[in-house]
Order: structure tokens, then C-alpha cells, then sequence
């Protein structure tokens, strides 16, 4: 099974993929106020605001990136918003959990999009030969 990281992907693919980063961005977005609570708490007032910016930043990103679902970079953005996830765990751990569940949303939605997309032009195939 290889996983494109380019290109224009199908109609329901690119529909079940912008469903999970538009449902990702509320979690990033929650995880954001999480990060800027825990400085804000630490006493760090300059550090909260910062992370705040940042993970409404890639809350954004990932608003573009379900927006962008139907142009070949679309799914890039997403790989991106994917990765950043991950990897803001460094900063509020349980967001780990929250980057390995929709990272597997991601490669789900992906693997079986564009299965359900092969299937489709297949049957419409058939219907237009008679």
C-alpha cells in the first residue's frame, strides 16, 4: 500500500480527508488553550501567549489544509499538519493521543478514499458501456 504525500486525490477521498483535519484543527485548537493554560499557570505570561499563537496557528494550517483537499498540495498540507501534531506533544503530552488518532484517521481515510474512489469509476464504467 503506498501513500501519496502529492497530487489530486478522488472525490470522496479528498472529502473524507478534509472531514478529519477539520475535525483535527478543533482538537489542535483545544490543545493550544491547553499549552497556553499550563504556562499562563507556570508564570510564564510571554511563553502562553506564544504557544497559544502557534497552535492556533496550525489549527489554521489545518482549516487550509481541508480547504485545499482538491488541489495536488492539498494532501502535502495535510501530511504537514499530520507531522506538527505529533510533534507538538513536546509540548502538551496528551496531544500524542490526539496526533496518533488522526494520524490513523489520516491513513484510513486515505488507504480506503481511494479504494472506494477505484470502485466507483469502475461502476460507472460499466454503466456507461451499457
Amino acid at each position: 500500500m503506498s501513500l501519496p504525500i502529492y497530487g489530486r486525490q478522488g472525490k470522496f477521498t479528498f472529502r473524507m480527508l478534509a472531514a478529519v483535519l477539520v475535525g483535527q484543527s478543533i482538537v489542535i485548537f483545544f490543545g493550544a488553550l491547553v499549552a497556553r493554560g499550563l504556562a499562563a499557570a507556570g508564570g510564564d505570561e510571554a511563553s502562553a501567549s506564544r504557544l497559544l499563537w502557534v497552535g492556533s496557528g496550525l489549527a489554521v494550517l489545518a482549516l487550509v489544509g481541508a480547504g485545499l483537499m482538491r488541489s495536488p498540495l492539498g494532501i502535502t498540507v495535510g501530511w504537514l499538519v499530520q507531522v506538527l501534531t505529533l510533534a507538538s506533544a513536546f509540548v502538551v503530552t496528551d496531544m500524542l493521543f490526539a496526533g496518533l488518532i488522526f494520524g490513523a484517521l489520516w491513513v484510513y481515510c486515505l488507504h480506503k478514499g481511494r479504494q472506494i474512489d477505484r470502485d466507483m469509476a469502475a461502476r460507472e464504467a460499466e454503466l456507461a458501456q451499457g
